[in-house]
């Protein structure tokens, strides 16, 4: 569709002509209500002329308040504050500027802030950024501590003083950003990017020294929430407000009540750690003076054994000992030798007493014939056989010549 172009190069509108249309049609729009932070707040002579910024994107317009309507508005206000304006736009054509005549002012309730924060505070929690588990432990003794907060406050002041107090050799990188008002999420951001980016530096403070609930808004912004979320270096929350505590608070990985609270838990108190260390030393000088008193005791105990005391007497016992024994084995050898002397005398007369030797001694003879046999009987043997016969000392040949028995008798 083509732009309709009104006038010509030959009949053209006047500047006039120009301003009184703008300003006529711009009064067209009538009142209406606008939301806002004010990012300034300007009285001279009784009329203020200030600033309104888009509460989430950077569109900003320039309003004035005459005297006539600031009387009639109740509360004080001042930039920083989130209001809500009864605007009029007006064009003055003289200046060629747009301004927004404001009838009424008021603050923003605190409800509808605290609804807002609170869904996004569930929001957050439910992504699970608010969790114990992905909160990181502070180091023992930081390389660098960086610190965002703003130049000359009062809570840089606090924090450097402190901590050098507890800890005099720690070193600071200070990043200054506006801790209140339109440019404080991104200053923020800024400076902790910047801090982010420095690999000496090993924690990171965020501090404000307290304010009201509308002035501390900034550090409940999603962007600088999730910022600090996805930060790989520790985050301390210092912003000191008990009542109203910021998104900020929950989603650092510490939360220090105030940044004198903040210097106490970057840095340890190298007095407390002196301490620690002399109790150490002690414990361990006094330990090992029990284990070197044990041990010469007992080297003691042992040195004053009669074995070490008077070690021959080792030998001379073993000496007593082995004689003794040798004594033993000589009385039971001895009674093995006589006992096997008796059992063998005993054997001697059994076997004397069963020996045919005897018998021979006592006159008897034995016969044998030619193959050997014994004769025992008269009529095993024949007349003209050849006999042996065995007395008591040798042997005799004989020969049968007549055989007498009882049969032969018979």
């Amino acid at each position: 569709m083509a732009e309709r172009i009104t006038g010509t190069p030959d009949e053209p509108w006047s500047v006039d002509r120009l301003g009184a249309e703008l300003k006529s049609y711009i009064g067209r729009l009538g009142h209406l209500w606008v939301e806002g932070e004010i990012t300034q707040w300007s009285n001279s002579r009784g009329n203020v002329f200030g600033k309104l910024k888009d509460v989430d994107g950077d569109t900003t317009v320039s309003f004035n308040v005459w005297s006539s309507t600031l009387s009639r508005i109740e509360g004080e206000f001042k930039q920083g504050d989130r209001a809500v304006l009864l605007v009029k736009p007006d064009f003055w054509p003289r200046a060629g500027t747009l301004s927004m005549v404001t009838a009424q002012i008021r603050h923003v309730g605190l409800g509808d802030l605290l609804a807002r924060l609170e869904a996004l505070r569930r929001t957050l929690a439910a992504e699970g950024l608010f969790d114990a588990a992905r909160k990181r432990r502070l180091p023992f003794l930081p390389s660098t501590v960086g610190l965002i907060t703003g130049r000359d406050s009062d809570a840089e002041k606090d924090v450097l003083r402190n901590a050098q107090l507890r800890w005099p050799g720690v070193r600071f990188r200070v990043e200054h950003a506006a801790v209140q008002g339109d440019q404080t999420v991104p200053t923020v951001l800024a400076a902790l990017e910047r801090l982010e980016a420095d690999p000496e530096v090993d924690v990171i403070v965020i501090a404000r020294g307290g304010g009201d609930f509308q002035n501390l808004l900034g550090f409940s912004d999603e962007r600088l929430v999730r910022a600090v979320a996805a930060a790989t270096t520790p985050i301390v929350s210092a912003i000191g407000h008990e009542n109203d505590r910021p998104l900020l608070d929950e989603v650092a990985d510490l939360r220090a009540s105030t940044p004198t609270d903040a210097a106490k838990r970057i840095v340890p108190d190298v007095a407390e750690e002196l301490s620690r260390i002399a109790q150490a030393r002690a414990q361990l000088r006094m330990r090992v003076t029990q284990l070197v008193g044990r041990e010469v005791e007992r080297l003691e105990s042992v040195r004053s054994r009669p074995v070490l005391a008077r070690p021959e007497t080792m030998l001379s016992q073993r000496a007593d000992d082995l004689a003794r024994l040798a004594a033993r084995a000589d009385e039971l050898a001895e009674r093995v030798v006589e006992r096997s002397g008796q059992q063998l005398v005993h054997l001697r007369q059994t076997l004397r007493a069963l020996s045919p030797q005897s018998t021979l001694d006592r006159g008897y003879a034995v016969v044998q014939t030619a193959d050997g046999r014994v004769l025992r009987e008269a009529g095993a043997a024949a007349p003209g056989d050849a006999l042996l016969v065995t007395v008591a000392a040798g042997s005799v040949d004989a020969s049968v010549t007549a055989v007498h028995g009882d049969a032969a008798g018979a």
